[in-house]
């Protein structure tokens, strides 16, 4: 049975490929995607969607209005130099590009009822979209069979600031409700997801071999883009890392990851702003079992790496 998913993001090269993934997969059906600010702003954030899934000809799947700015009301900075000024590296979508209606938030309420118990909600992006849904869902999310986020960095560095990962420096205030009030939570921080690297001689495997990939001629530009940004922040880095697919994949292939059960918690204020927080003294408080979240430490990047190859080169939309 295939795992039912509603993906939330900014896509974004990561988020993009992330979305490839999931769609390939024959064990992943994405049943709906809610495009936030991020990377990217929301409304690049909803063309890029829309974008991917008409190459995929999976026009179907409802686009749902993300958020548009944080919690906290910031300024929110955007990172071309990473991700391109539309997102994906040197790739513009179509100004003509048409798609389904722009869905209302409430729509999230309705996938969440329709596959009650069966949906997995994963969460690659800055934390706002799911926080509001916490916020205006009250016990319907406890309809969610489980919750799948990546961000995060603990006893590590960050990527925004020494202590702080993207995802939860750009709004901590949502991530923190977040890790707060989902319960069955993993989350897939860069202790393991800067581990998940794609080389230049895997792209070059997946192009030659991805006859029915129809993502085939996006892959190698927007790999390229991402890979000579990542050669200038991380100096001798042989790759880019596959952050965001990691925490999908991790549904379908759980052997692949091994977690700790801690309480996280995020910081929201000062010089530790979006600082992840978790307990991990050999005897650790102890914390009702029900708040306690599963945090990704440990990844086998072969077998990841593996199928994350199998999946782009041999799977069907």
């Amino acid at each position: 049975m295939t795992a039912k998913v509603l993906f939330f993001g900014d896509p974004g090269i990561d988020d993009s490929i992330a979305i490839m993934y999931g769609l390939l997969n024959p064990n992943i059906e994405i049943v709906g995607i809610v495009p936030g600010y991020g990377n990217v702003e929301q409304e690049q954030a909803t063309q890029n969607v829309a974008y991917l899934l008409s190459l995929a000809g999976k026009q179907d799947i409802p686009i749902i209005a993300g958020a548009k700015i944080p919690l906290t009301g910031e300024f929110t900075p955007f990172y071309p130099e990473i991700h391109g000024e539309e997102g994906l590296g040197p790739i513009q979508p179509p100004e003509t590009l048409e798609y389904n209606e722009l869905l209302n938030f409430d729509e999230v309420f309705e996938i969440i009822e329709r596959y009650e118990n069966e949906l997995y909600i994963v969460d690659v992006g800055r934390s706002t979209s799911l926080a509001i849904a916490f916020i205006l869902g009250g016990d319907i999310m406890n309809k969610v069979r489980a919750f799948y986020i990546m961000g995060g960095a603990f006893l590590v560095p960050g990527n925004v600031t020494s202590e702080a990962e993207a995802n939860f420096y750009g709004d901590p205030n949502a991530s923190n409700l977040v890790v707060v009030h989902a319960r069955n939570l993993s989350i897939f921080p860069l202790n393991i997801t800067s581990k998940a690297i794609l080389t230049s001689q895997m792209v070059d495997y997946i192009v030659r071999n991805g006859e029915n990939n129809p993502y085939r001629n996006l892959i190698k530009p927007i790999f390229e883009y991402y890979f000579e940004a990542y050669k200038k922040n991380v100096p001798g880095i042989k790759g880019t890392p596959l952050h965001d697919v990691v925490a999908l994949s991790a549904i379908v292939n759980p052997s692949f990851v091994q977690f700790v059960r801690r309480r996280v918690k995020v910081d929201i204020f000062g010089e530790s702003k979006g600082r992840s927080v978790a307990d991990f003294r050999p005897n650790p408080e102890k914390e009702p079992p029900e708040t306690l979240d599963r945090i990704a430490l440990r990844l086998d990047y072969e077998e990841f790496i593996k199928d994350f190859i199998d999946v782009m080169t041999n799977g069907n939309v």
